[in-house]
């Protein structure tokens, strides 16, 4: 492997979230443990949410990775598309509101929510 494979949620043209993915080139570290380069980070929460949880359609405040550590997390765009990520998988939230925009909950942002029969647990890293 010498990428990494980065799911990125974002704010398309159109003012919609969308799903992409990019490479992040694995060129540091060794053979035995090859590195991205180093990136910044501002900090990370942890979250629990119970069973039965789901949000309404919001934009992320800041970008963040969002890594899944229990149960499974589905989030779903204005098109109707929605994805659901599992214990040890991740995404980049960048679906930001765009510049000049006031929120409209038709138009922009996500939803998520806990799936299955396990609490929701997930670390919110900004950078």
């Amino acid at each position: 492997m010498t990428h990494f494979t980065k799911v990125i949620l974002f704010t398309d043209t159109d003012g919609r979230a969308r799903f992409r993915e990019e490479r992040v080139a694995l060129s540091e570290g060794s053979p035995q443990a090859l590195l991205s380069p180093l990136a910044p980070s501002t900090g990370y929460q942890l979250r629990h949410s119970p069973v039965g949880f789901r949000s309404q359609f919001h934009c992320t405040p800041t970008p963040q990775w969002v890594f899944i550590l229990g149960g499974q997390m589905e989030i779903g765009l204005q098109a109707g598309v929605s994805r659901v990520f599992s214990p040890g998988e991740h995404f980049y939230s960048a679906d930001l509101l765009p510049a000049g925009a006031t929120f409209d909950a038709a138009v922009h942002g996500h939803w998520s929510r806990q799936v299955g029969p396990e609490p929701l647990v997930t670390l919110f890293l900004q950078g």
